[in-house]
């Protein structure tokens, strides 16, 4: 089993959302963040006092996956994500070690 996280533009969500459900992903977690990468900052000016602006606000989304699906999932998120921008976001893929649904005890894939 894998945890694919993805960090996107906010706007892009229900795009990701919609290239997922047809792989048969059940469900997913989603918060909002806020991060930087490549863009930086930006310094404003607020009451006469400059101030730095580094983080832009961001969606992550984690859903835990099969091993065998982790390729279909990163490429429909990355392909529903892009923009050909910067500040696009990133995909992360972790091994994961254990899952459990609390109401039926399932575990591991079947838990998924």
């Amino acid at each position: 089993m894998k945890l694919v996280m993805a960090i996107i533009k906010p706007f892009k969500l229900d795009e990701v959302r919609e290239a997922l459900t047809p792989l048969g992903v059940q469900g997913l977690t989603v918060t909002e963040v806020k991060g930087f990468g490549r863009q930086k900052g930006q310094t404003e000016i607020y009451r006469g006092a400059e101030y730095q602006v580094s983080f832009l606000p961001k969606v992550k989304i984690e859903v835990a996956v099969p091993s065998d699906m982790v390729e279909k999932v990163v490429e429909a998120i990355s392909s529903a994500a892009r923009t050909g921008r910067i500040g696009d976001g990133k995909v992360f893929v972790l091994d994961l070690e254990q899952a459990l649904r609390i109401r039926t005890g399932e575990i591991d894939v079947a838990a998924l």
